[in-house]
């Protein structure tokens, strides 16, 4: 099929965009930083945070662009194929890991501590991603209904806190708790607000990059994103009532 609409192009470009953060944040999750949170006068102190948080800002973006222009049945095969992707390039660093090096350096251990990581945690992931991106959708559209398309920020951030709130813990649960890496407890908790915490930081001040990109994708669209956004609002409308 070629791509000859804009509408193709610009869809297969956020969607080589999607999924790719959302392998590299699974792929990247092994190291763990240390965050300060601090807010004036509150110190709440130091926590640990995983670096596989820092591609989620583009997985904000292209999900509340898709969720608008394409709509939520659209959102939910990319989300779903994606799930896959994540699973098959698990599967290749798997293999890739059978393989001895001949090299001193990285050494067998060092290259299996970084890409090793457990099946708990791919379970933990591949579960956290998927829920998140299906609540996600849901909220956005329930707020874009009850505004009346007005308040791009309020869908876009409003989904994304909600969302990602689901998707900490779950991963946490999952991929650190279940297996015994991390005490359901207080350590669980704190690590888990902590992470949170920055995710919301970060879906907050991207509040200027999402009407950034809306008037982009107008502007490279024209005409017809009208027809598109209108089209997702009533998909949606008619997927509620089938509800």
């Amino acid at each position: 099929m070629a791509l000859d609409s804009k509408r193709d192009r610009l869809l297969l470009l956020l969607a080589g965009i999607f999924i790719t953060s959302a392998i590299t944040a699974e792929l990247i999750s092994s190291k763990v930083f240390l965050v300060h949170l601090k807010f004036g006068e509150f110190d709440l102190g130091t926590y640990g945070a995983v670096v596989g948080i820092l591609p989620w800002p583009v997985v904000f973006l292209t999900t509340d662009i898709v969720n608008e222009f394409y709509g939520r049945k659209i959102l939910r095969r990319l989300s779903i194929i994606t799930c896959i992707m994540i699973a098959y390039s698990f599967v290749l660093v798997y293999a890739a890991m059978q393989f001895p090096t001949i090299l001193p350096s990285p050494t067998e251990a060092e290259y299996n501590a970084v890409f090793g990581q457990s099946l708990w945690i791919i379970i933990g992931s591949i579960t956290a991603f998927l829920v998140s991106q299906l609540i996600d959708s849901f909220v956005f559209w329930q707020v874009r209904e009850r505004t009346g398309g007005r308040f791009v920020w309020l869908r876009s951030t409003g989904s994304t806190v909600v969302s990602q709130l689901i998707d900490t813990f779950i991963v946490l649960y999952i991929g650190f708790v279940i297996p015994g890496k991390l005490p359901e407890g207080t350590d669980f908790w704190t690590t888990g607000l902590a992470n949170y915490v920055i995710k919301l930081l970060i879906a907050i001040g991207l509040t200027p990059l999402i009407y950034f990109f809306h008037y982009a994708v107008k502007g490279y669209l024209g005409n017809e994103s009208q027809q598109m956004v209108k089209n997702s609002a009533e998909e949606s409308l008619h997927h509620k009532v089938e509800e």
